[in-house]
C-alpha cells in the first residue's frame, strides 16, 4: 500500500507510542534463510469457514497452539485409555504466552471450549493438578 509522505510521520509517531524504535534494523531474508525457524501452523479453516466466524484471532492462535502442543504429546505418550491424544496448557502458560492477565486468558479458554464453540474438552484433576485438556478436531464437523 502507497502512503503519503504525511501518512508516514503518522505512522512513525504511532510505531513510536507503541515503543518500536527504528524498525529498520532488521535483515531481509535470503534463499532458504526462512527454513530455519520454527512455526506455528493454524488451519486456514479458522479464517474461511463461517462456522468459526465469532472466535476472536487470538482463541485462533491459542488453537494453533494447542494444536501444536498435540504432537509433542503424542510423543510423550500422553493418551487416555479411550486412545486420545491430550495435552497440559495451563492458565499461566496462556496468560505468558498471550502477554495477558488472567482474565484474558480465561476468556480465550472459554471461547475454545464448552461455554464457547467446544473445540477444546477440558477434564479438571483437582489437587492443584493441571487441567487435561482434549483438542477437539476442527474439521469432524459437518
Amino acid at each position: 500500500m502507497l502512503r503519503r509522505s504525511g501518512d508516514e510521520t503518522k505512522s512513525n509517531a504511532a510505531n513510536g507510542e507503541r515503543g518500536y524504535k527504528n524498525m529498520s534494523i532488521f535483515n531481509y531474508f535470503y534463499n532458504n534463510q526462512a527454513e530455519k525457524f520454527a512455526f506455528y501452523r493454524i488451519p486456514k479453516t479458522l479464517f474461511t469457514d463461517e462456522r468459526f466466524s465469532m472466535l476472536s484471532i487470538e482463541a485462533k492462535l491459542l488453537y494453533g497452539l494447542m494444536l501444536d502442543r498435540m504432537g509433542l504429546s503424542r510423543v510423550n505418550g500422553l493418551i487416555d485409555t479411550l486412545n486420545r491424544v491430550y495435552i497440559y496448557f495451563t492458565l499461566d502458560e496462556v496468560m505468558e504466552c498471550f502477554h495477558c492477565a488472567r482474565e484474558k486468558a480465561n476468556k480465550l479458554i472459554a471461547e475454545l471450549d464448552a461455554r464457547g464453540i467446544g473445540l477444546i474438552e477440558t477434564k479438571r484433576q483437582g489437587l492443584g493438578k493441571a487441567n487435561i485438556i482434549y483438542v477437539k478436531d476442527f474439521s469432524s464437523c459437518g
